[in-house]
Parts: structure tokens; C-alpha cells; sequence
């Protein structure tokens, strides 16, 4: 019999958490081919989502349909999180969906069907996003990231709510250096993937956790630690700027030995500097951004750090280091 494993990473979401557990519970009733477990991360949320989590797993410590917890000493993120359920799973697939409730647990059932008719992964697609617009204008900026600086496809759709065969977890779990992008790990370890289209809530409860500073952070994690594209552009760039300022040298010569009399422009030469300048600390800014995360790396920053693990058996690392 196949396991299916779902991962939840879990941020102010003690109203919803609970029946996101109950749908996918119902729904594995139904789906009685197949056992399962359910993996929640608690990303040091500041509400009372630690306590529904403990309460989740004491409820079902044991068994088909066991939960489990794992809760950061900090903040780390949701990508970090998925990482830290990733390395608890044990099913055949791993399912990874929202704490929120608008990502329908009780649709598993058409990721599952894709992955048996033999796909790497899938990823659910919403034919109507019921986000807000500041997300969905992040999700936006997001896609356009990926298919540039990561070559996804361009007729694939990506999401939250997404299921994996399990050696793309096997080798997503590899990964071990700060700044985890999972998109950018399911994208490095198979092109085999599909979309499938799944119904997208509303939000129950609350509001996105992504803010403008937490969704830059993660485009920045993404091509910084799966694609050296953004140097290409930054030298690309400086060899345009270079050019145009040859060209640029060459006309005003021309110009003053044509007609002496014409004064050397003062604004125009400002302009210039502004612009080169400008162009430069872009690309020494892109350069140490690249510089700065590798130090990072190389000084042993953790993706995340367990405070507390629940009906973890045996315990996993408590430290994962990068």
C-alpha cells in the first residue's frame, strides 16, 4: 500500500489549521487505497498555532493518519518550513498545501491521479485566484522570475498547493544551504511535471502572511541560489553602457572639432556620470548580493533550528545546517 505524506507549514493559522486536518482526514477516508501522514511546521507563529498543533498530534499519535509537529525557534519562512517537513516525510508522495483552507485538501485526489499516470510532480492550478491583488501581482512578478531566471515552462502553472514523487523530495532534501527556494529544487530535479486544475478559496480567516519585504527576499533567494543569470545581465548591461558612453566620447569630439565654438555640456556630462555611475553600483550591488550569500553559506547559517518536535520518531536533526 503507497503513503502519501502532506507537509503544512504552519503561520497564524490556529482558527484554520484544524479543519484543513479534518478535510484531509475525510478526504483519505475515502481514498482507502492508500495510507498517510500529516507533517506540521510551525514557523514560530505568535499566535496560539503551536498549541492546535500539539492538540493535532496528541489527537492522532499514532497510526494510519498519524500527525506529526515540528516548531521553529524563530521565524524562518515558508520555504524553510517546507524543508523541515520534506526531511520528516516517509510516503511514496508528499503533498505540500496552505494552513489557510483556500487550497482544497479535498482535491488531493487529481494530484495523486496525475503522479500515478507516472508524472514527477504536479502542481494545482486555479482557474479562479482568490487572492488579494498585492499577492497576485506578487505571484505575477513570481512566474515571470521563474520562467526567466530558472527556465520554467512557460505553460506551467505554479503554486502552493503541489504533490512529489519521492525521490524529487530524496533529492530536494540534498539541499542544505541557507536561502531554500523549493520551486527551484522541484525545477532542478525533473522537468517531468504537470498542472491540474483545482478550485482556490477564499481566506477563511486572517490575511497573507507575504508582505512586500518577505516576497523580494524570496525572488532573491530564487536567482541567486539557482541562476547566475543576473550577472549575465549585469555584464550584458555594462558592456551596452560602456559602448554608449564610447559612442557618446566620440560624438562630442566630432561635434567640437566640426564647430569649436560649441561650449562641452556641462548637463550632458552630468547626465552621463549619473547614468554610468548609477549602472555600476547596480552591478556592484548584484555582485555582493552573490558575494554575501555564499559567505553566508560557507559560515554555516542553518536553513531553520528546531525548538520542539512532536511524535517524531525517530527524532530528526534538530539543526539543519547550510
Amino acid at each position: 500500500m503507497k503513503k502519501i505524506s502532506f507537509v503544512i507549514p504552519c503561520y497564524r493559522s490556529q482558527a484554520t489549521l484544524g479543519k484543513v486536518v479534518a478535510e484531509i482526514d475525510g478526504k483519505l477516508g475515502e481514498m482507502r487505497e492508500y495510507e498517510y501522514e500529516i507533517i506540521l511546521v510551525n514557523d514560530c507563529s505568535p499566535d496560539g498555532t503551536l498549541e492546535t498543533v500539539r492538540e493535532l498530534c496528541r489527537e492522532k499519535a499514532a497510526g494510519n493518519g498519524m500527525r506529526r509537529g515540528i516548531s521553529f525557534a524563530k521565524n524562518f519562512g515558508q520555504h524553510a518550513a517546507l524543508m523541515a517537513g520534506l526531511r520528516a516525510t516517509t510516503g511514496d508522495y508528499v503533498v505540500c498545501l496552505d494552513d489557510d483552507g483556500q487550497t482544497p485538501a479535498n482535491e488531493v485526489d487529481k494530484l495523486i491521479a496525475k503522479l500515478e499516470e507516472g508524472y514527477d510532480a504536479v502542481y494545482a492550478k486555479y482557474e479562479t485566484k482568490h487572492h488579494s491583488t498585492f499577492r497576485n501581482m506578487g505571484s505575477k512578478v513570481n512566474e515571470l522570475m521563474t520562467r526567466v531566471m530558472l527556465e520554467k515552462p512557460k505553460e506551467l502553472f505554479i503554486s502552493s498547493y503541489f504533490g512529489v514523487r519521492r525521490f524529487v523530495v530524496e533529492d530536494m532534501i540534498r539541499y542544505e544551504n541557507s536561502y531554500p527556494y523549493v520551486i527551484g529544487l522541484v525545477l532542478r530535479a525533473t522537468k517531468n511535471i504537470t498542472n491540474v486544475v483545482v478550485t482556490h478559496r477564499d481566506r477563511e480567516e486572517g490575511s497573507s502572511g507575504y508582505t512586500l519585504k518577505k516576497l523580494l527576499g524570496l525572488w532573491f533567494n530564487g536567482f541567486t541560489a539557482f541562476s547566475v543569470k543576473p550577472l549575465r545581465i549585469a555584464t550584458t548591461l555594462g558592456s551596452i553602457s560602456a559602448a554608449l558612453g564610447f559612442i557618446y566620447g566620440i560624438y562630442t569630439v566630432i561635434k567640437k572639432l566640426i564647430n569649436p565654438d560649441v561650449p562641452m555640456g556641462f548637463s550632458s556630462m552630468m547626465a552621463a556620470v549619473v547614468f554610468f555611475g548609477g549602472m555600476i553600483m547596480v552591478m556592484l550591488g548584484m555582485i555582493g548580493e552573490y558575494v554575501g550569500r555564499i559567505y553566508i553559506s560557507l559560515n554555516n547559517s542553518p536553513q531553520y533550528v528546531i525548538r520542539e518536535q512532536i511524535n517524531m520518531s525517530p527524532p530528526s536533526d534538530q539543526r539543519s545546517d547550510a
